[in-house]
């Protein structure tokens, strides 16, 4: 538990100085000191640096495990089975090795794939516990050497391999929500470019086909069908560029249309041959509305104006904004003639839904039963703070 702990809180750098300490204190003393100690059965008393080097052979990779995992883990049970086997550390000094194996088996499973960790980490301490029964006598022989061993090294490496599985389970779930948070900035600009570009065209080609009309018949008619052209494009190049800005990080901050340009919106469906009336009222300051809101708004009532303008003009088309202390209410009808085709189909609808359901409020769409069609659409906000 104290090595996860470490592990979250300390930076690379001190990672590598509480190895280097584990090494010296957990790793080299404490298997120099077994090694120092006198077997039982008054076996192999090895000179003092013998016992020494063995400790450092055993203690001191340790220091290099987050690097060399696999390296690291075979030196340290390799020297632990030549150690055990030889008699230079006594079998009832086997929890001090063991317990440098057990920091060997937690890094390798942190750091390497199952599919290798666990073949390696098996091969060791089979070496370990074949050492410990070949020269433990009935005391470590056969199933008590295999639990001993198991016991006092296999925890090390089951934690190392839940650390990692929740590490890669974390990481995929943050690629999962990347992954997520991209397509819907796709789809949100995709919307604000499909709504840009439906208006804007769809007047463009409104009045293009007025001024071809009366080109030669009215001559001033016709320029001011081009002026409408020339305005209506420029302003469809400013708010694609304010949209494409989005995609970076230098672009220049613009306002996003909202509840105060309705007007000029309402305005523009006169191009096309539709009588917009625009009405805006309710209990609650526009400026409480959040800026997201205000968006939708607007898109909304231009997408359902281009509707007008492209499938049933001339027409008349009345627009209700309806701002509530919580909600927003939008409805916009018209009184004109649509072909059967146009009765709610498209990407535009599509588009409005998916705003409004962005908001978690409701839409519907449908022709009226005396004719004409309807948009409705409620959404919910929490009031923004206005400074005083």
């Amino acid at each position: 538990m104290s090595e996860l702990l470490l592990t979250r809180r300390l930076r690379p750098v001190d990672l590598y100085v509480v190895d280097a300490l584990l090494a010296v204190v957990v790793g080299a003393a404490l298997c120099a000191y077994a090694a120092l100690e006198s077997p039982e059965s008054g076996g192999l008393v090895e000179p003092v640096w013998v016992s020494v080097l063995t400790g450092l052979a055993i203690g001191l990779p340790l220091a290099v495990r987050r690097r060399f995992p696999v390296a690291v883990t075979v030196t340290v049970s390799l020297t632990t089975t030549i150690a055990l086997a030889t008699g230079v550390i006594p079998n009832f000094a086997a929890a001090a090795p063991s317990a440098s194996l057990a920091l060997a088996f937690y890094t390798l499973a942190v750091a390497t794939p199952p599919r290798w960790s666990l073949p390696v980490a098996a091969s060791c301490l089979t070496a370990v516990v074949a050492a410990l029964a070949a020269t433990g006598g009935n005391l470590w022989s056969g199933a008590f050497a295999v639990v001993y061993g198991a016991v006092m090294t296999m925890p090390g490496w089951l934690i190392g391999w839940t650390l990692r599985e929740r590490r890669a389970h974390a990481a995929r779930q943050s690629e999962q929500v990347t992954r997520q948070a991209v397509a819907e900035e796709r789809l949100r600009i995709a919307r604000e470019l499909h709504d840009i570009v439906a208006h804007t065209m769809s007047l463009i080609v409104v009045k293009a086909a007025v001024g071809n009309h009366v080109a030669e018949a009215s001559p001033q008619e016709a320029r001011d069908a081009l002026r409408v052209i020339e305005a209506t494009g420029r302003g469809a190049l400013l708010e694609m560029r304010r949209a494409l800005g989005m995609l970076r990080d230098d672009a220049p901050y613009a306002p996003v249309p909202g509840l105060a340009e309705l007007p000029a919106l309402a305005g523009q469906a006169s191009f096309g041959d539709v009588d917009a009336r625009l009405e805006v009222t309710g209990t609650a300051p526009q400026e409480e509305v959040p800026e997201s809101v205000g968006l939708a708004v607007y898109r909304i009532v231009q997408e359902s104006l281009t509707n007008v303008v492209k499938h049933a003009a001339p027409a008349t088309c009345r627009v209700e904004v309806t701002i509530g202390p919580a909600e927003v209410r939008v409805e916009v009808t018209d009184d004109g003639r649509r072909p059967i085709r146009a009765q709610g189909t498209g990407h535009g609808l599509i588009g409005m839904r998916e705003r409004v359901g962005a908001h978690g409020g409701a839409f519907t769409a449908a022709a009226c039963p005396g004719g004409g069609f309807a948009v409705t659409a409620t959404l919910p906000y929490t009031p923004v703070e206005v400074p005083a």
